[in-house]
């Protein structure tokens, strides 16, 4: 037993947080990543022990105006439950009546989005943007909390400057306005993935509020969970890209937080995981869609195996799911027959 599960056997072995009237079952969270959380990656996510899921981000305006494309995104299924639904914009109407369609749509939870720096979002007031302006968010928020009777989160960064003050500052001011749980990801802004996230930021909003607080950013293997949570006191852990392709590090996590052994993931497992994503996918999208989006990401789940550059290209063609079960057919022998 290593140090983080002698010092969390006691506290993370026991339910995650309780964020409203939605408990969750354990500590770890899957993260919303734009065009990349939609509902088979989320079940893979659920089935492999995560405690709650993220949809992608979805845009008010599209759901308000009926968008048949945004609207999608909003698929959902029991066995995912509970699910968060997070939603961006930046008009406080707008906002209210999109969160209002997404509770009536079943979602348990919803999240406003105040992280994202993509050029478009924050030109439209969105996202990251909404840190600059505590009014407008007071009023945003204010405006979506009057409408919901479900529990409503945020996601933050630490603002436009490596100090954490908007931070602090939207944080106390979500509290105020009713949200019932906040994720922090502590990069600036432009920041983007580059350098390293300041968990200290996490541990001071932790400190500050009496909310829940899901910790977020750098968290590579189940060893980094534990220690953000034992050094930032957070009340769950946020993934994002660690899970994509490898599902099984939220079981591992929560092994972990039990005091016990990290489960070793087989290559039979990691074969059949693939293959499970690539027909999920496909009956969710239709074949042409499918393939077109997995040529990219059915690499993700070979990261780390022999050959892996190899597969990633091969798949970049591929046009029918007999195809790519062909490629990952043939990849699993050639590591086989080594």
């Amino acid at each position: 037993m290593n140090e983080y599960q002698t010092a969390h056997t006691d506290h993370t072995s026991q339910k995650g947080p309780r964020i409203g009237d939605v408990r969750l079952d354990n500590i770890t969270v899957l993260a919303p990543l734009a065009g990349i959380t939609n509902l088979p990656l989320r079940l893979l996510a659920k089935e492999a022990g995560c405690g709650l899921v993220y949809s992608e981000m979805v845009s008010a305006h599209g759901l308000v105006n009926q968008s048949q494309k945004t609207s999608k995104i909003l698929d959902s299924t029991p066995e995912e439950k509970p699910l968060t639904v997070q939603i961006f914009g930046s008009d406080p109407g707008v906002m209210a009546e999109a969160a209002g369609i997404v509770a009536d749509k079943g979602a348990d939870i919803v999240d406003i989005n105040f992280g994202c720096a993509v050029r478009k979002i924050l030109k439209s007031g969105s996202g990251a943007a909404l840190m600059r302006d505590p009014r407008k968010a007071e009023a945003l928020l204010k405006a979506v909390r009057q409408v919901l009777k479900i529990p409503l989160t945020i996601k933050i960064r630490s603002g436009w400057d490596p100090s954490g003050c908007q931070a602090f500052e939207i944080a106390a001011l979500a509290q105020d306005c009713g949200v019932d749980a906040i994720a922090v990801h502590p990069r600036f802004g432009k920041q983007g993935f580059a350098g390293q996230a300041d968990w200290s930021i996490i541990r001071k909003i932790k400190d500050m509020l009496a909310i829940p607080v899901i910790g977020n950013g750098d968290i590579n293997t189940p060893e980094d969970a534990l220690r953000m949570q034992s050094e930032t006191g957070c009340d769950a852990v946020m993934l994002g890209r660690a899970a994509i392709g490898n599902p099984f590090i939220f079981k591992q996590i929560n092994a972990l937080a039990a005091g016990l052994a990290i489960p070793p993931i087989s290559l039979d497992q990691r074969f059949e995981i693939m293959l499970r994503y690539l027909t999920a996918s496909v009956q969710y999208l239709g074949e042409k869609q499918a393939c077109y989006m997995l040529r990219s990401r059915l690499g993700w789940f070979s990261k780390g195996m022999r050959h892996s550059s190899g597969f990633r290209e091969a798949i970049k063609k591929i046009a029918s799911q007999a195809e790519a079960r062909s490629i990952i057919t043939a990849y699993r022998a050639s590591i086989d027959h080594e």
